[in-house]
């Protein structure tokens, strides 16, 4: 139970009434009567320490006319949609803010948030509020990947997966782990701070990191690249989209471009190099491991390049003894470290691959049926001395996700994923 909730029960309250959050009620068109008079422009706070309690909302108003502040006690209704005012001269509701009222979106959201020994945490996205009869109050401030899309304004998709991530997840920071606020906040422009030290957030998967990314403009983009650790911000350009990894690649420094390369595989390092003006594509390469450099100048360069230089070997080998329970739980222990996560390939002791199997099968199948049993036999795969145009031939004909390469005893030295490959096809297959 959480501060808020300590605080109602010890008043007597023993139940939340409703929790909603700050995005999903800004923009509400505002009605008097029948009659709509402007929008929900932000909710007014003031901070009680430990609480902090919505005491007034914002209107903004059509035609230049100043915004209102109308008290809680004369808001009849607050949904998502609309809300309705009790109130009769809307010209009695245009004041300046005293000196101890906050405005939660235009002082407080997109604040950086530090911790007591001025690390950076993250950035407040979003707030959560709970009523209590006629009450409203400020719990949370929403530091997640979550909050950051319903200010983007992708309140559905936010919802889908909120309601199914895990707690620890949803990164809300208790109201009562912030700092008091200053006193004059009409001319507040710092970070909001902590009152605890940094503790470890879960981390956002690249995939979803990589949607949020193609939302944000350039310097938001880089501000988050830089922040998180090379691995994970390796990944995640992985997963965007290739006009959008131009644009970073162009922003961001060129030590840090070499440090997101040095973690791909060479075909995905291949991609990003091959944008870069000659200039800069030399200076980064210097910085890279000589043999990692060879691997990727011949992809970039040559259209037969041998299909081995693609190859990773981050992806999911199993026996065919082994039972679709055991590769569920495989799965959701190994899956941000792969490469390639839509197919199991089934190998037995010598490496020699006997069977392929699509995710979707893995999930579908009843929990004890054993590999060998639900895997497709026949499967394609390249040689050691296929060519990248032999790759992306069998990708455009087949419509696989990854093709195995192995020897001529079928045994696997790699899987080449298919983005690695066609990403590239239109820059080297000319």
């Amino acid at each position: 139970m959480n501060q808020l909730n300590r605080s109602l029960t010890r008043n007597g309250r023993n139940s939340l009434e409703e929790m909603f959050f700050l995005s999903e009620r800004i923009g509400a068109r505002a009605y008097l009567r029948d009659h709509k008079i402007g929008k929900v422009k932000d909710l007014v706070a003031v901070d009680r320490g430990k609480l902090a309690e919505v005491t007034h909302v914002q209107i903004a108003r059509p035609f230049g006319e100043p915004a209102l502040l109308v008290p809680l006690a004369k808001v009849r209704s607050l949904s998502p949609r609309e809300i309705v005012l009790d109130i009769d001269a809307p010209g009695n509701y245009v004041r300046a803010l005293s000196a101890d009222e906050v405005l939660l979106r235009d002082h407080l959201v997109d604040k950086k948030v530090l911790d007591i020994e001025e690390q950076e945490v993250e950035v407040v996205y979003d707030m959560r509020l709970v009523r209590m009869g006629d009450k409203v109050y400020v719990s949370d401030v929403d530091i997640s990947r979550y909050g950051l899309l319903r200010q983007l304004g992708l309140k559905a998709l936010a919802e889908y997966f909120y309601k199914r991530a895990a707690e620890t997840k949803k990164q809300l920071i208790p109201w009562s782990y912030i700092e008091p606020l200053p006193t004059e906040l009409s001319t507040f422009q710092g970070n909001v701070k902590l009152s605890v030290l940094k503790e470890k957030l879960a981390e956002i998967h690249p995939a979803d990191l990589a949607d949020i990314l193609e939302e944000l403009d350039s310097d938001q983009r880089v501000t988050l690249l830089e922040g998180l650790d090379t691995e994970h911000a390796s990944d995640t350009l992985e997963e965007v989209d290739p006009a959008v990894q131009r644009d970073i690649v162009f922003s961001l420094r060129k030590e840090r471009v070499a440090q997101l390369i040095s973690e791909m595989t060479p075909g995905q390092a291949a991609d990003i190099i091959s944008v870069l003006p000659g200039d800069q594509r030399r200076a980064i390469l210097k910085l890279l491991e000589p043999a990692q450099v060879a691997k990727i100048e011949e992809i970039v360069e040559k259209q037969d390049a041998n299909i081995l230089n693609f190859t990773t070997h981050e992806f999911f080998k199993c026996p065919p003894e082994m039972i679709v329970e055991q590769v569920r739980t495989k799965f959701r222990e190994s899956a941000r470290d792969m490469d390639v996560v839509m197919y199991f390939y089934v190998v037995d002791d010598a490496n020699k691959l006997l069977g392929v199997i699509d995710i979707k099968e893995v999930f579908m199948a009843e929990d004890h049926v054993l590999l060998k049993d639900l895997m497709a036999e026949n499967v394609l795969s390249l040689n050691p001395d296929s060519t990248m145009k032999e790759a992306v031939e069998m990708f455009l004909r087949y419509g696989f996700r990854a093709l195995p390469v192995t020897d001529e005893n079928d045994r696997m030295l790699g899987v080449v994923p298919y983005r690695d490959v066609m990403q590239l096809k239109h820059r080297i297959l000319e």
